[in-house]
């Protein structure tokens, strides 16, 4: 052990020491005088008296401040929300009768210490209250559990103060840096707050924008990614300036980072304006069925400020990224619910009417429920004469795709089926002449 470490742990002895005969002190003058034997009884009496309060007043404020459950207005939720509150009442009364007793104590005996100290304790109850019984949040309780209620003990038996003196006057150095434990741990603390804060008001705010349906999903979109950046942005600010930065130097930094975009992370930038730009023109949103030049096709489940996530129908995700959307050829099929065509070829024999064929497969397919009849019914058109048979497609128009859950072609495709069975319409197979010259062989025997 060196000498430097004996004597700082020396020094730390002697400092509790010190608060060691300081309390002893204060016990001993509150044991021996009759004044604190006073303060005491008042302690008690005030301490009852809340009790005794609040066991009358709790049904009565419960049974006049409770609405009925029917009530779903913002008064009824306020008032609901006013009676979780409830716990605090009688440590905060006991706090209020022992203050109104520490003006008797402190004119008959000029001293009220230990009525103070009491006081401490009744608020340190109310705090522990407060972080047991009424905070719901975890990160918020958990704060509350680990730095409100160790803040509030060492307030209540008159070390606090001591203890942030020791904090702020414990400096750690790292190289050219130097900070106090008080700085840090302030940082921190309001860090965590201004993101839980952040994190709450932006999942508020989203709530918002996605209820505004008479806004284009792209524009929602938009305006959520705006409003997380804004607020997360003014969180980082604040603790900046709590924490004492200079925010001019936020200046170096920005042009550290455009140097940075302009060599290393010109993709990222440019997936990142790709995706502002795509939430701007809503070429594409949430729920569309799109096909890149690049053959990957699905639905768009999530749109970021980096990628765009298509799911397919066997399950898989592809991950597609936003400058793909605006350098190549995007099919959209959806297109916010527009209608799509598609066909179904077919050939019946050379032995048919053909001039009977559009109208009876025309009728069966408009049957269909799927099929729209705008902006055009069913149309039947005949292609051309093949080798084997006279060449048909029928095209229909549908609200929607072609895959996954509707199976237009293959309806219809079952509908062209049964309606040319069911006029005696032959569909021919290939037929093939076979010409052999010069005779058959002859078979030896």
């Amino acid at each position: 052990m060196s000498i430097e470490t004996a004597e700082n742990q020396g020094g730390i002895v002697e400092t509790a020491q010190e608060y060691a005969l300081w309390v002893w002190d204060i016990a001993s003058d509150w044991l021996l005088s009759p004044a604190a034997w006073t303060q005491f009884a008042l302690l008690v009496l005030a301490f009852g008296l809340a009790v005794y309060v609040t066991r009358k007043a709790t049904p009565v404020i419960v049974r006049l401040v409770t609405p009925p459950e029917e009530q779903t207005h913002i008064v009824a939720r306020l008032r609901r929300y006013a009676l979780i509150y409830l716990p605090l009442m009688l440590p905060l009364l006991a706090y209020a009768f022992t203050g109104a007793g520490e003006g008797v104590t402190r004119s008959l005996f000029g001293s009220g210490a230990v009525i103070a100290f009491g006081k401490r304790v009744f608020l340190f109850l109310a705090v522990r209250a407060f972080v047991r019984d009424i905070v719901k949040d975890s990160f918020l309780k958990m704060l509350g559990r680990y730095v409100l209620l160790p803040a509030m003990a060492l307030h209540t038996l008159g070390l606090l103060n001591p203890a942030i003196d020791f904090l702020s006057n414990t400096i750690i150095q790292l190289g050219n840096i130097s900070f106090s434990v008080m700085s840090l741990v302030r940082g921190v603390i309001a860090g965590a707050l201004l993101f839980w804060l952040g994190r709450w008001s932006n999942d508020q705010s989203t709530t918002y924008i996605q209820k505004q349906e008479e806004l284009r999903p792209a524009t929602r979109q938009l305006a959520v990614k705006a409003s997380e950046i804004f607020i997360f942005g003014l969180a980082f600010l604040l603790l900046l300036n709590i924490m004492g930065i200079n925010l001019s130097a936020l200046a170096v930094l920005g042009g550290a980072i455009g140097v940075g975009l302009g060599f290393g992370l010109q993709k990222i930038a440019s997936n990142f304006i790709s995706g502002v730009i795509l939430l701007l023109e809503g070429q594409a949103t949430v729920g569309d069925y799109v096909e890149l030049d690049g053959g990957e096709s699905g639905t768009i489940v999530k749109m970021t400020a980096r990628a765009i996530f298509l799911e397919t129908f066997d399950g898989r995700w592809i991950v597609v990224p936003n400058e793909d959307f605006i350098t190549t050829r995007v099919v959209n099929y959806s297109d916010q619910g527009s209608s799509n065509r598609y066909e179904v070829e077919f050939s019946v024999s050379y032995d048919t009417d053909i001039n009977k064929v559009p109208d009876i497969i025309e009728a069966a397919v408009a049957k269909h429920e799927g099929v729209l009849d705008t902006p055009y019914p069913p149309d039947c058109e005949l292609r051309g004469f093949g080798d084997s048979g006279v060449d048909f497609a029928v095209e229909f128009w549908v609200n929607g795709f072609d895959d996954g859950e509707n199976k237009y072609t293959s309806d219809v495709m079952f509908i062209v089926w049964n309606a040319l069975k069911d006029a005696g319409i032959e569909i021919p197979y290939p037929h093939r002449v076979v010409e052999i010259k010069g005779g058959l062989p002859i078979a030896s025997t």
